[in-house]
């Protein structure tokens, strides 16, 4: 099988999220390169290999270049290195997979069997988004064989833009966060215990990124309307100043801290929160805090983030407006006994139709059936040379579901699942233009991308 040649923008050991869940499974059919975005060091360029799973090689590259992402400047640089690489280890079967437009440059000179695209995040509308990034979104939308959306939202925004998009929303773990096995792991509670034992009840809890799109604002509400409740927030700050961050007694800043532990850690917060801001940043996110929190067994108040609305509310307690935070927190914090029951009774329902297994495997059918059809239109072209090359029917497609289907076993009260959004039981196009015609040259064929400054 081709390699899968990753192009990221989030590096990984930063937070183990969508790009690695997906990665680390599908990394048993194919060999993945992950490629991050370049860090700022003296001497000559080199890439620092590294391998944190099997299957899966890490290539940072470094260069003198004092230019942050993938660049233009970095570009002419980076080029070498990867081709370089790809030859030395005699690599030439790949699938490209960009995690960040800004890298599609680096294509110029390769050979890929097919182009993917996976949308975690709208990119451009983050903080200081390069002002290039719309336009190589643009550019890669034309060339893409398959396009995955991490929700319902980025779905509709794209769908009208490529054929062949995907809801492919983000999952759980779920025996990862399940309470009983993550109390069991002695050495992970211990160290939890450290980190907050000291910290009182309740414990009101968050992990993940902490940057332009937290509401540090709600924090500071949060925390001055309940001095006894204690805040506990989990993660790394990236994007903003971390002397913005707001200090109150009942606010503890824990840091990252590795995605072994974070079970534990939630296993000792009485909620769990998500206090995004509502505007542009947050338009197209669809947390996957919301089954990890879910799947450790606890309540979760969130601001009212779109996907979170519509996949979720009938489990999450969504708020509006500060003091409606403030009212959603204690309400859960108050609920009784048969209430608990009953939402965690809901939630478990929940999080058995999500399973990153599932998610990757319904990934890895799309890629096959891409590859299938290049494989097709050789094999045709091969029989009849001379033949023409208008756009051949390919057959149906087996249907990529999204995955409602966990590892863990239904519980024996759960109602039928129907799929939550309706193109998450779309087909793959019928029939397209197949890999290498003149439309569509990303497989099979040389392409020497020319990207302008916006």
């Amino acid at each position: 099988m081709p390699h899968l040649l990753v192009f990221s923008h989030v590096r990984w050991n930063f937070v183990f999220q969508r790009p690695q869940q997906l990665l680390a499974r599908l990394a048993g059919r194919h060999r993945v390169l992950f490629i991050e975005e370049p860090l700022r060091a003296a001497g000559p360029p080199r890439l620092e290999r590294s391998t944190p799973m099997r299957d899966i090689e890490v290539l940072q590259p470094h260069t003198p270049i004092d230019a942050g992402g993938f660049h233009d400047d970095q570009l002419s640089v980076l080029r070498p290195l990867i081709h370089g690489h790809l030859e030395r280890q005699g690599i030439g079967d790949v699938v490209a997979w960009f995690y960040t437009p800004m890298a599609l440059p680096l294509l110029s000179g390769l050979a890929p069997h097919a182009v993917v695209y996976d949308c975690m995040d709208d990119l451009a509308s983050f903080k200081a988004a390069p002002r290039q990034m719309r336009q190589r979104e643009t550019a890669l939308l034309k060339i893409a064989d398959i396009v995955f959306t991490g929700g319902p939202s980025l779905y509709e925004a794209k769908r009208a833009l490529h054929e062949h998009v995907i809801c492919l929303p983000s999952a759980v773990d779920a025996s990862h966060y399940a309470p009983d096995l993550a109390l069991a792991r002695d050495r992970e509670v211990r160290r939890a215990k450290r980190l907050q034992g000291r910290i009182p009840a309740p414990r009101l809890g968050y992990f993940g990124v902490i940057d332009e799109r937290v509401d540090l604002g709600l924090l500071a509400h949060v925390a001055d309307a309940e001095p006894t409740w204690q805040i506990v927030i989990v993660g790394p700050v990236a994007k903003i100043d971390p002397s913005t961050l707001p200090q109150r007694p009942n606010i503890h800043w824990l840091g990252p801290q590795p995605y072994d532990i974070l079970p534990q850690l939630a296993a000792g917060w009485d909620l769990c929160l998500m206090p995004f801001v509502i505007d542009e940043t947050t338009r197209y996110i669809s947390p996957t805090k919301t089954l990890e929190y879910l799947a450790a067994g606890k309540p979760v108040v969130s601001t009212g983030v779109h996907d979170v609305k519509a996949m979720f509310a009938d489990v999450v307690r969504i708020a509006d407006g500060p003091d409606g935070f403030v009212d959603a927190i204690r309400a859960t914090l108050d609920e009784t006994p048969m209430h608990r029951a009953e939402r965690a009774a809901d939630a478990h329902a929940c999080v058995w139709r999500y399973s990153w297994d599932e998610t990757a495997a319904a990934a890895n059918r799309a890629i096959e059936a891409v590859l299938a059809r290049r494989a097709t239109r050789i094999a045709q072209r091969i029989a009849a040379p001379g033949a023409g090359t208008g756009v051949v029917p390919t057959p149906v497609a087996t249907p990529i579901v999204a995955p409602l289907a966990a590892t863990l076993a239904p519980p024996a009260d759960a109602p039928a699942v129907a799929p939550l959004v309706a193109p998450l039981t779309a087909p793959l196009a019928t029939s397209s233009a197949l890999a290498g015609d003149a439309r569509n040259p990303s497989v099979g064929a040389h392409v020497d991308f020319k990207v302008a400054s916006a």
